[in-house]
């Protein structure tokens, strides 16, 4: 019987009968403690939005050519990076004919980051992607443009071209 039930069951079966041991019953108690637990789409939904260390692939918001950019080192501190703070990073994929290429070593800004940051007159503000600009080792904008929205925080870390250069700042 259990045999029968192991190359009848589909994959969504499976899940309800909380695996295919010889034990009919755990599986038939099991399921009900299945279909309690939260599923796997919430646990990401609820994921805690954490500081932009090592390894943290960034979107990329200006026309240097780059599309994504992944952490290599924060130049903050030992937690990670926040807004307005420079990191150095890894160019993971990049436009045909852009200013940087696949495999550079890059600096950015942070200009959007998912974690919450409180401000003076207390709001919070939290974007929902990680995003950063390209900069050389002298601070200097590698694009000419800026998209997307930027917060003003920028202007306390003396990224005042950034700033006139974005569309939008929040």
């Amino acid at each position: 019987m259990a045999a029968f039930l192991r190359s009848k069951c589909s994959s969504v079966g499976r899940t309800l009968m909380g695996g295919l041991g010889n034990n009919l019953f755990w599986g038939v108690n099991s399921s009900v403690e299945t279909m309690t637990r939260p599923s796997h789409c919430d646990a990401i939904c609820q994921q805690i939005r954490t500081f932009i260390q090592m390894r943290t692939n960034l979107k990329v918001v200006d026309n240097s050519g780059a599309k994504r950019v992944m952490c290599i080192q924060s130049l903050r501190g030992k937690k990670g990076a926040r807004l307005g703070d420079t990191i150095i990073g890894s160019v993971k994929e990049a436009q045909p004919r852009g200013k940087v290429k696949k495999g550079d070593v890059v600096y950015g800004v942070v200009v959007r980051a998912a974690m919450k940051r409180g401000r003076n007159d207390g709001s919070e503000i939290q974007f929902d992607d990680n995003a950063i600009v390209l900069v050389n080792n002298k601070g200097e904008l590698i694009g000419t443009r800026v998209f997307g929205p930027v917060p003003h925080e920028l202007r306390k870390k003396k990224h005042l071209k950034i700033l006139a250069l974005a569309e939008h700042i929040v």
